[in-house]
């Protein structure tokens, strides 16, 4: 694994809390810039974590979201949406 192996990685992730059966989960998903063009080369990724939270039996409640820019290697725009799910 070198320096650039996540290069490749269109969006991240992360959730507040692994327990089952909370009534709310808030999960945090990254989305980058295309390299060429504009827009986020990645909405599927954030439509593929509502999905998931879906079939759990979560609906999204708030989306919030916070822009940054980079500008390192590979740097780009990127933006950080942090998704409220509440189970129904």
């Amino acid at each position: 694994m070198g320096i650039l192996s996540n290069a490749s990685n269109e969006s991240t992730y992360s959730g507040a809390s692994g327990a089952e059966g909370l009534d709310y989960v808030v999960l945090q998903v990254t989305l980058k810039e295309k390299l060429i063009g504009t827009g986020s080369g990645n909405l599927t990724a954030l439509e593929k974590v509502i999905n998931e939270q879906a079939a759990k039996g979560y609906r999204l409640h708030t989306i919030t979201t916070a822009s940054a820019s980079s500008g390192g290697l590979m740097g780009g725009d990127r933006i950080q949406a942090t998704l409220v799910f509440e189970k129904l």
